[in-house]
């Protein structure tokens, strides 16, 4: 059996968006941390911060993007 959220699907898939975003954000800081010198992960992270402080990023959600970074920065770092 398939199971579904509830709620809105639109809302779901703002949230999967923001989350896999997260994601990205994560591997690619993780990537950095272990080659700093990594300049598709350098990309991939400047890209992101870009979305995380984008229109389209704040109609997804509500979330304070440099909160976000902040705690994905501190994630990575520990």
């Amino acid at each position: 059996m398939i199971r579904r959220n509830e709620g809105d699907p639109y809302e779901n898939l703002a949230n999967a968006i923001v989350a896999q975003a997260a994601d990205d954000y994560l591997t690619a800081l993780r990537k950095l941390k272990r080659h700093p010198g990594n300049k598709a992960a350098m990309t991939d992270a400047m890209e992101l911060e870009h979305f995380f402080h984008s229109g389209w990023y704040g109609v997804l959600t509500n979330v304070d993007p440099d909160y976000l970074i902040r705690k994905l920065r501190e994630k990575v770092a520990s």
